[in-house]
């Protein structure tokens, strides 16, 4: 195999009704996988995305509205997240920018207190494509968060799920064990690269509060009612092979005080059915590794 494999030729189709199914411990039906997802929007540059575009259609630096809208999440919005999962005893995934861990020590510091796990966001946010070194930001990246957390993070998610052709490559290169870009399919899978193999874990884009909310401007209550459907047909699914629901939150966006009760309400509701774990990126990555090596054991 060479570089620059197209996404088909590192891994083969698979329909999921030809798959063994896997099995969840003590019987164990569904998993929640929640992901924080934390940034950091530089002043000097463009925003990442806008709440409110700029009067006249004339953009404008420094975009101090929309700037101010972000930290909004960093400033409030995250700590009505951590109250949260305290609450129900949960430890998220926290997607992150290594570049928070400069800029914002003290949210840094909360999450990796609470013992969620620290996953790599790109440095800052913005394009991967962009980028002009791109193996040199995954290794900076990587590098910062190993340092502040004394763990390197096995997960990667790229920023707007950007990558290229050769991304996969530095990312196991650097140490990355699992990618949440590939959302293809409800089940862990592996893909191949030059540098070894990295499993993609379901993330979501239909379960995420910024195309949601943001590009589809749904009313407040859309998440929890959508995340609520997604979950009882999965669950309904659970009898026969476990299932995933992911869930991707930003604190300027689901921690606003308009929309937080609803988040709330989501956990309630998952909370009440038998059978459910919430589990961080890791854990996920782990329990599909023991059971693929399982189910390669008896063939």
């Amino acid at each position: 195999m060479t570089g620059s494999m197209q996404p088909r030729e590192r891994t083969d189709f698979s329909a999921i009704v030809d798959r063994p199914a896997m099995k969840l411990p003590n019987g164990a039906r569904i998993i929640v996988w929640t992901i924080v997802n934390l940034e950091v929007w530089d002043i000097a540059k463009p925003m990442a995305r806008q709440v409110i575009p700029a009067p006249t259609g004339a953009a404008l630096l420094p975009d101090v509205a929309n700037w101010g809208w972000h930290e909004y999440g960093m400033r409030v919005g995250v700590w009505r997240f951590f109250d949260l999962y305290k609450k129900h005893g949960i430890k998220p995934t926290l997607s992150i920018n290594a570049r928070v861990c400069e800029d914002y020590p003290r949210v840094a510091q909360q999450a990796k207190d609470a013992g969620w796990e620290f996953m790599g966001h790109a440095y800052e946010q913005g394009p991967i494509h962009k980028e002009p070194d791109q193996k040199a930001m995954i290794n900076r990246s990587m590098d910062v968060i190993e340092n502040f957390t004394g763990k390197r993070p096995v997960g990667w998610l790229g920023p707007g799920l950007t990558q290229t052709l050769d991304t996969p490559e530095h990312l196991a290169e650097a140490g990355v064990k699992y990618i949440g870009d590939w959302v293809y399919d409800d089940e862990p899978t592996t893909i191949n690269t030059d540098k070894g193999p990295l499993v993609t874990l379901p993330y979501t884009v239909e379960l995420n509060d910024i195309p949601m909310m943001m590009v589809q401007h749904h009313e407040s209550d859309h998440f929890m009612k959508r995340a609520i459907d997604q979950f009882d047909r999965l669950y309904q699914e659970s009898a026969d092979r476990p299932k995933i629901v992911s869930l991707a939150i930003h604190p300027y966006i689901s921690g606003q005080p308009f929309r937080i009760k609803y988040l709330e309400q989501l956990y309630d509701y998952f909370n009440k059915h038998e059978g459910v774990v919430h589990w961080n990126g890791e854990q996920i990555l782990d329990w599909y590794n023991g059971q693929k090596a399982e189910m390669e054991s008896k063939t």
